[in-house]
C-alpha cells in the first residue's frame, strides 16, 4: 500500500483573485483533521515549495491530515500583488474557508515558516484554529500587536542561530503572551533548519500526537 500523499494541484477563489494551491490527502485514509500551511516572504523568494514549509506538510500528513499549501498573492500562478501582510493575511482566511467547506466539521490547524508563521498566528485568531505551529516567526510582525494571541495549543520551533530572526526577539515576544505557546529551541540551527529537517518533522508530529484531542 502506499504511504505517499495524494496530490491535487488546485486554483482556488482568494481576495486578489485565484491562489494557486497544492492539496495533498494521505495515503489510504480520510483526514482525521486538515492542516493550512504558509510560505516565507514573497519577496524573498518564499513559495509553496519551500523546503521548512514541505517539511511542515509532511508533518501533517503523517498524522493522517490533509494538508494545503499555497502560494501568497503574487507568487507563481497566484493572482494579485504583495500587500505587505494584510493582504496576505486574507489569502490564509481564505485558504482556510476553503479546507473547511472541503472537509467540513473537521478541525483545522494552521502552520507557517518565518513570515507565513506570522500570517498563520494571526489567521489562527481570527478562525478559532484547533491547533498551531510557527517555525521561526517573523516577531517584529507579532510584537506589539494588541490583539489577543492564539488560545489553542501552539508550538514555536526556531534555531537557536537563527540569522534572520533574533531568538533574543523571539523570546521577548512571547513573555509578553498569555497564554504561551511552547517553545523549542534547536541548538547549533539557522534559519532554514539545514540539516535539521528531519528532526523538525519528528519535533512537529510529536506535538500534533500529544495536542490533537485536546477541545
Amino acid at each position: 500500500m502506499s504511504r505517499q500523499p495524494r496530490p491535487e494541484a488546485l486554483l482556488i477563489d482568494g481576495p486578489a483573485g485565484h491562489l494557486e494551491c497544492l492539496l495533498e490527502l494521505p495515503a489510504n485514509a480520510a483526514p482525521r483533521a486538515v492542516a493550512v500551511v504558509c510560505h516565507p516572504h514573497p519577496m524573498h523568494g518564499g513559495t509553496m515549495q519551500n523546503k521548512v514549509a514541505h517539511t511542515l506538510s509532511r508533518a501533517f500528513i503523517a498524522r493522517e491530515f490533509s494538508t494545503l499549501r499555497f502560494n501568497f498573492r503574487g507568487v507563481g500562478k497566484s493572482e494579485g500583488v504583495f500587500d505587505d501582510g494584510d493582504g496576505e493575511l486574507m489569502d490564509v482566511l481564505a485558504a482556510v474557508e476553503f479546507m473547511r467547506a472541503r472537509f467540513p466539521g473537521t478541525a483545522v490547524w494552521l502552520g507557517g515558516f518565518s513570515f507565513g508563521a506570522a500570517m498563520a498566528v494571526r489567521a489562527a485568531v481570527a478562525t478559532d484554529a484547533a491547533g498551531l505551529v510557527s517555525i521561526a516567526p517573523a516577531a517584529s510582525r507579532l510584537s506589539g500587536n494588541d490583539s489577543v494571541p492564539p488560545s489553542c495549543p501552539w508550538l514555536i520551533v526556531q534555531g537557536e542561530n537563527d540569522e534572520l530572526v533574533d531568538i533574543d526577539d523571539t523570546i521577548k515576544w512571547l513573555n509578553s503572551l498569555a497564554p504561551g505557546p511552547e517553545l523549542c529551541v534547536f541548538p547549533d540551527t539557522t534559519h532554514f533548519f539545514h540539516g535539521k529537517l528531519i528532526r523538525l518533522r519528528e519535533v512537529v508530529m510529536a506535538f500534533v500526537d500529544q495536542h490533537e484531542h485536546q477541545p
